[in-house]
């Protein structure tokens, strides 16, 4: 028997519950899931304060909290910056997938070309669910906590995230 698997990309800016919920409906349809954690080298600017690593580890909690450790593979992708090569840098980088999920016009075409299945996700409350929204709750002292999953709001108190992504808002960066 063949297992099915699915194909999410994200940069989890942090990893929030409109992410959780398309995981959670992709995950109803396949045996597995890749997660894809977009633009993985960049970290400590206003638009990627969280590492790769961080990241990756906020995914792995998730996973684990939800008796998935066994469904979802994290997979760290690295910008190449270059679209017609996209997809084979994707393919080269994650275990096989079938289907590809994605709310993003650019991503559903290319892996379309490329001979995939894609499945259009909605932005889940995409006013209250955005990690730039987040972002901007961590830099005015806001309640974001609500906004993503426990074990994830737990691992950025213990990683100074809230007050990183301060820091780097007085340092002008983006």
């Amino acid at each position: 028997m063949s297992t099915m698997k699915g194909l999410f990309i994200g940069r989890f800016q942090p990893l929030h519950l409109g992410h959780v919920s398309i995981m959670e409906s992709a995950l109803s349809e396949v045996d597995q899931l890749v997660v894809g954690i977009g633009s993985a080298e960049s970290s400590y600017t206003l638009r990627d304060p969280f590492t790769g690593r961080e990241r990756f580890e906020m995914l792995l909690q998730w996973g684990a909290d939800k008796g998935w450790s066994e469904r979802i593979i994290v997979v760290p992708i690295r910008d190449v910056n270059r679209y017609s090569i996209w997809v084979g840098h994707v393919e080269s980088l994650c275990p096989g997938f079938d289907i590809v999920y994605s709310n993003n016009p650019l991503t559903e075409k290319l892996f379309r070309l490329a001979g995939y299945e894609v499945r259009s996700t909605a932005l889940v409350d995409r006013e209250l669910y955005s990690g730039t929204g987040i972002r901007e709750l961590m830099v005015k002292g806001g309640a974001w906590r609500d906004l993503v999953p426990s074990s994830v709001g737990s691992y950025l108190d213990e990683i100074e995230g809230p007050s990183r992504v301060r820091d780097i808002s007085r340092g002008g960066r983006s």
